[in-house]
């Protein structure tokens, strides 16, 4: 009897449970995920695919679920250096007189980086594959994402006054410009429009970004509604709320991600619905800064891709994104009153699939289907504290942290190696941040 020969293959990874996101809510137990390159070419039971593949490499994970990598959809990672330098404030106090002084001191590639570096090493081994950075200096982000192998979508900074990165109006344009270029077709890293807040940033700005993102094809993300005193103070400027004054300008629209939200109309919420914005719910910096709840479920019920992001780690004051999913879970239902708001299989959506779609990579990754980009995490469930285990996806959410995750690939590279990071030295990220602490202190 003539033996069929098995297909090569580069990898094959098999877990105790697969979560792919896509079809919603479904848990695959027993099955293998197969990869050649960077792409995902079979999802099928461990059986079958002992029957059809030769892997150059196995891993087998008995104890594991295998979910997307997850997708922090907001944050300023240069900013990990600054993390714990002012905290217990609100957030003009904290911006204007901590924030902003202190990044005056020491911004430049350099801190930028370093700050990256820092952030990479944190977000691997807390199962994070995919960043949606707003910082200065997105050429040196971006660059420092791509030698290190990790998925981003670089934001291009414009603010109405002069920075390190920029002087002018016309600086920050063509700088984005030249940036845009650099990465054009890059396999991990892509851009988008970076308007910090409708409160930083001219009508003009905005009506520049409007032509430019839509010649460009990319996404526009800024703050926005993120305080009731934001609100009030637009009001007081220009007569509208700051999203009515968006509308007037023609950006909302399915370019736009919308970070914070957490003063929204049923009106707006309905708008965002309709048009295809994305809202950026982030619990924790939110909390932390006292500036108001988002309404989450109102906006899931409308229909809005609600993803999730950190926000940066001067405000938050980390990159957990499994924090991140069990505080967005919890908050939704206090906010909505209703305690089966905001599911656990929804929180791991906007984790993951949601917060693709934002960044319009949901072709890409955000899901474990055939086709996609392997961006993979494996979370061990076996410990002390996420026994016994009854449904797999509400102990991610709500019992298991990040230090249970165990490894993690971007397209098909291992990134983290049961909790080892590979190819990235942490002597030396933990010398160079100590050293700007000190930098820091020292003014």
């Amino acid at each position: 009897m003539n033996q069929i020969a098995l297909q090569p293959v580069d990898l094959m990874i098999e877990a105790r449970w697969v979560v792919p996101v896509e079809p919603h809510a479904m848990v695959l137990e027993d099955h293998a995920v197969v990869v050649q390159g960077e792409r995902i070419i079979a999802l099928l039971p461990i059986a079958e695919a002992h029957a059809v593949y030769a892997p150059r490499e196995r891993v087998e994970l008995c104890e594991h679920a295998l979910i997307p990598g997850l997708v922090n959809a907001h944050t300023h990672n240069p900013m990990t250096l600054l993390r714990g330098l002012a905290d217990d404030l609100p957030l003009m106090v904290w911006l204007q007189q901590h924030i902003w002084p202190a990044e005056a001191k020491v911004i430049g590639p350099e801190f930028v980086r370093d700050g990256v570096e820092l952030a990479v090493a944190e977000m691997l081994r807390g199962g994070t594959t995919c960043a949606n950075e707003n910082y200065f200096f997105p050429d040196v982000i971006g660059a420092t994402y791509r030698k290190l192998g990790f998925r981003a979508v670089v934001g291009l900074p414009v603010i109405e006054f002069p920075t390190a990165w920029a002087k002018s109006q016309d600086e920050y344009f063509e700088r984005a410009g030249e940036v845009h270029d650099s990465f054009r077709g890059d396999a991990l890293i892509s851009t988008a429009f970076a308007p910090h807040a409708p409160y930083t940033v001219s009508d003009e700005s905005f009506e520049r970004i409007r032509v430019l993102a839509d010649q460009l094809d990319i996404p526009v993300h800024l703050h926005t509604h993120e305080t009731a005193h934001e609100v009030e103070e637009e009001k007081k400027k220009s007569g509208l709320r700051p999203f009515q004054r968006l509308q007037k300008l023609g950006l909302v629209n399915d370019r736009l991600i919308a970070v914070h939200m957490t003063q929204l109309t049923d009106g707006e919420i309905a708008a965002c619905a309709e048009a295809g914005v994305s809202v950026v719910h982030c619990p924790e910096s939110n909390l932390k800064l006292a500036s108001g709840f988002c309404p989450a479920e109102k906006l899931r019920q409308a229909g809005v891709n609600v993803a999730l992001g950190t926000d940066g780690c001067a405000s938050n004051n980390d990159l957990d994104m499994f924090g991140e999913m069990r505080t967005a879970a919890l908050l939704a239902k206090a906010v909505a009153a209703d305690a089966s708001a905001f599911d656990a299989a929804y929180a791991l959506r906007a984790a993951t699939l949601n917060g693709a779609k934002a960044m319009g990579l949901e072709a890409k990754i955000g899901s474990i289907e055939v086709g996609k980009q392997a961006d993979l995490t494996a979370i061990r469930l076996s410990d002390l504290e996420t026994q016994p285990l009854f449904h797999v996806v509400s102990q991610l959410i709500y019992a298991s942290s990040r230090h249970q995750v165990s490894d993690v690939w971007i397209a098909g590279r291992r990134k983290l190696a049961e909790r080892v990071l590979v190819g990235m030295d942490t002597d030396a990220i933990l010398a160079r941040t100590r050293a700007w602490r000190e930098r820091i202190i020292a003014g």
